[in-house]
């Protein structure tokens, strides 16, 4: 959709977003925190890894999100036993009937879509784990020397157990990093999850409408890159992310047996770009320090690494982040 101007589109944008999230809570009861900064990521061409117990509709939110945005949608449940051309593809020999002439040829993997879930992600090896680094830094696979693009928009959705702990391999720092946010998905509160029952328990299937096309998509997520940024808040989330490194100057002394290691530079573009694109969401044309604070906890929960001493108090990256803010 053509638009007259960077401020017409930023309207269009706000308008399609509450569309959105009416159309979602056809079949999603609550959960508005984790489909705003689903939507967030998203806008940002980032990825997002939500943590919660089993149970509590992560797939078939991400499954209705694909819908209502017309997005292609692949779900891979990450076992002990998968390899990574379970996730990327790979190379079959075939015959040509014609002249008998033996080829290699590429079957792609559920990794050639535009929304990938990859369910419990950390119980499956970090081999398998690293088959999706290429894919979700470099927006491409590489099969027998060969690169293959993958279309966009690409958007990899992990989900993870934070209970059951036996058979899995932890997600390394570098992996984690390639994540814009770590979500929390909580239980439902009583009423919604009265209404939850209500609806899952009687014989149902919502009609869910096509809000925005992938060529829209494309179209807003370059609005989020064009959204002009004060220096202070640029400052202020600089500084935020300074705060968690041991060393800086704006390290605070509180902190120093709370933290083995602080968060990269990746953190503050992710403060910013998730800052441009909340404001945007809301209806403003610029982000400032509010919405900074709204996307922080999302943006440092698995960046920070707690020290023993903290763990051993039980204090958690949460606790620290709010210390921080």
């Amino acid at each position: 959709m053509p638009f007259k101007n960077e401020k017409e589109a930023a309207d269009v944008m706000a308008q399609k977003y509450k569309e959105l999230k009416k159309e979602i809570s056809k079949v999603i009861v609550g959960q508005d925190e984790v489909v705003d900064k689903l939507l967030v990521a998203l806008f940002c061409k980032g990825h997002a890894l939500l943590v919660g117990v089993p149970g509590l509709a992560k797939t078939l939110l991400i499954s209705t999100i694909s819908r209502v945005l017309d997005l292609n949608f692949n779900r891979i449940q990450f076992t002990p036993d998968l390899m990574p051309s379970d996730i990327v593809g790979t190379e079959i020999l075939e015959i040509d009937d014609d002249t008998n002439r033996k080829y290699f040829k590429f079957i792609p993997g559920p990794v050639f879509c535009n929304i990938l879930l990859a369910d419990e992600i950390n119980r499956t090896p970090p081999k398998t784990q690293a088959a999706l680094l290429e894919a979700m830094q470099e927006k491409k696979v590489t099969v027998a020397g060969k690169n293959f693009k993958l279309e966009e928009p690409f958007f990899v959705l992990a989900t993870q157990n934070p209970i059951e702990q036996e058979g899995t391999y932890p997600l390394p720092e570098a992996q984690l990093d390639r994540f814009m946010f770590n979500i929390k998905v909580d239980y439902p509160s009583i009423q919604e999850e009265i209404e939850i029952v209500k609806r899952t328990t009687i014989s149902q299937n919502p009609e869910l409408k096509v809000i925005m096309t992938q060529a829209e998509i494309l179209e807003f997520q370059e609005l989020v890159r064009k959204v002009p940024v004060p220096d202070s808040v640029i400052e202020y989330a600089v500084k935020l992310v300074n705060k968690t490194r041991i060393g800086t100057p704006h390290f605070s002394p509180a902190l120093k047996d709370l933290i083995s290691w602080g968060a990269g530079p990746r953190a503050s573009q992710y403060l910013i770009l998730g800052a441009k694109a909340v404001a945007l969401l809301r209806g403003k044309y610029s982000p400032d320090i509010a919405e900074v604070q709204e996307v922080a906890a999302s943006v440092l929960r698995h960046r920070l690494v707690p020290s023993f001493t903290a763990e051993a108090d039980g204090i958690t990256a949460e606790d620290i982040i709010k210390k921080i803010l």
